[in-house]
């Protein structure tokens, strides 16, 4: 390949050299300048219709739009100068002109870049004193509600439905002061990805139906994880408020989900505020299950396990550490994984809706675990099951029969189990901390959003407990020693740590190499 050609330039007395092609306002980020924008996203093709980013490049005639100038050899812009200072206060005195004073009531008031921009740029006061346009709130379908009142006419919405989700259904309606967006005749955002506009619209005007009057931005908790959803393994900001998980959001990762998730995988949350938790550790005691403390539910654990062939049905939604540490206890294993149909995102390569739904598919495959439709097939008589995370909905709970003892390690009790010999409840997917492979081989970290009920623990501490009471080795203390424990056993982790893997993940060393599924800056390449 031939070399990229650098181009430098100086950005608000900043130097900064970068690829030719850059747009000004993709350079500007690279020495920490922010140049406002609104029409402008990064997995967007460039609009350059919100006037927002204009900048004063020395030498040039008039302002440029930042968002589609290219860099060129000794450039100097200035950012903020009087000069651009003064054009993007007149844009925002314009957007403003027919925008409701909404924020106390706004879903979006909190982290809206209307707001931002104008208490930053904006006028002091207003000096428009006619009546406001008003239009009536739509619904778009699926998970969207418009508020035009609000919108900006930036037209990511329009842009991402044409180019990323290949499905026009929205157009700019309209013209002057009367332009909003609409629908096109018989379209709505059903479409399995159409609520990516949410996160794109930088004001309230699309919002989301299932987050609607739920939480203020600022009273809400930010967590980096992953999507549990399916094994394509989006990246997501997971959001509670009061220990509850309220929102799912995509984060950006170029190798995996680009700046987007699916419907499904952003509203299908509500299962990690479970309810019908198992909070404390219980052995038999009779024909009753009965709290205990975690030294003797743990140590009866390690009695009923200590050297009997021990089957485990395992739940694909486990982490590697947990899978992991099940490997050092079972003879054999099995999982199922509920399925469903695969819907892609046509923009973005190699990303979609997974048919296969659950987070850690692949991880669990490169353990030893075996999938299977007929989840208790391998148990054979008199083996001591181990049902690690699966609720065991929908299987002929006949086949527990054979076992010689049943033990639970999870965050609910399994339906149909009536005969378990111990019971240890688990941290779910958004109360621990660990890693998943996705189904490109790619292992990724999540962290904990939420606190465990009751004396839950996490998977990997109880686990690690368990082995080291079968005498197999001392506890763990944290994730990370788990999973330096898996890199060092197992070719296929090798080289991989929680400081190398990050935030972004990084492939199985048995994995194919794969590069970006689209650019950071999708505008840059037209």
């Amino acid at each position: 390949m031939p070399e990229t050609k650098m181009i430098s330039l100086t950005i608000e007395g900043r130097p900064v050299t970068v690829p030719e092609g850059t747009t000004i306002l993709e350079a500007a980020k690279q020495v920490g300048v922010l140049i406002p924008h609104y029409c402008y996203h990064p997995g967007l093709p460039v609009a350059g219709v919100c006037r927002m980013c204009l900048v004063d490049v020395e030498k040039a005639p008039k302002l440029a739009p930042s968002c589609a100038t290219t860099v060129a050899d000794g450039q100097v812009i200035h950012v903020h100068n009087e000069k651009s200072l003064e054009a993007r206060k007149g844009v925002l005195e314009m957007l403003l002109i027919n925008h409701p004073l909404d924020c106390p009531i706004c879903d979006q008031s909190g982290e809206c870049e209307l707001q931002d921009y104008t208490f930053q740029e904006g006028r002091e006061d207003s000096r428009y004193r006619e009546p406001k346009r008003f239009n009536p709130a739509e619904d778009f379908g699926g998970d969207v509600v418009y508020v035009p009142n609000r919108c900006i006419l930036c037209t990511r919405c329009v842009r991402f439905m044409d180019d990323v989700a290949h499905d026009p259904a929205l157009n700019v309606s309209e013209r002057g002061d009367r332009a909003l967006i609409g629908k096109f005749e018989g379209k709505d955002l059903t479409h399995p990805w159409a609520a990516n506009v949410v996160d794109l619209c930088p004001v309230g005007a699309l919002l989301s139906k299932d987050f609607l009057n739920k939480a203020r931005a600022w009273e809400l908790d930010r967590t980096a994880s992953v999507c549990p959803n399916c094994t394509q393994g989006c990246n997501v900001i997971m959001e509670t408020r009061e220990n509850q998980v309220v929102r799912m959001r995509p984060r950006a990762n170029e190798y995996v989900n680009a700046f987007f998730m699916c419907d499904w995988g952003r509203l299908n949350y509500r299962w990690m505020n479970e309810k019908s938790r198992v909070e404390l550790p219980m052995v038999r005691d009779g024909a009753n299950l009965a709290p205990t403390s975690w030294e003797r539910a743990i140590a009866s654990a390690a009695s009923i396990l200590h050297g009997k062939k021990v089957f485990v049905a395992a739940s694909p939604m486990l982490s590697n550490e947990a899978l992991f540490l099940l490997t050092q206890l079972m003879q054999s294993g099995a999982f199922r994984v509920v399925e469903g149909d695969e819907a892609p995102l046509p923009g973005v390569k190699d990303l979609a809706l997974r048919r296969e739904r659950a987070a850690n598919v692949n991880g669990a495959e490169a353990l030893g675990f075996r999938k299977s439709r007929d989840l208790l097939g391998g148990l054979a008589q008199g083996d001591v099951l181990v049902v690690a995370g699966e609720d065991l909905d929908g299987i002929d709970t006949s086949a527990l029969g054979r076992a010689s003892a049943v033990v639970v390690i999870g965050s609910v009790l399994p339906a149909g189990v009536t005969n378990a010999a111990v019971v240890l409840p688990i941290a779910n997917f958004a109360e621990e901390e660990g890693t998943v492979t996705n189904l490109r081989g790619r292992v990724q970290r999540f962290t904990q959003a939420r606190q465990a009920p009751g004396e839950t623990r996490p998977s990997w501490l109880v686990l690690g407990d368990l082995l080291g009471a079968l005498g197999q080795r001392s506890s763990f203390f944290l994730p990370s020693d788990v999973f330096a424990q898996l890199a060092s056993s197992n070719k296929a982790f090798a080289g991989l740590s929680y400081d190398t893997i990050g935030f972004k993940g990084l492939p199985l060393a048995t994995a194919e190499a794969t590069g970006p599924k689209a650019p950071l800056a999708m505008g840059l390449t037209g």
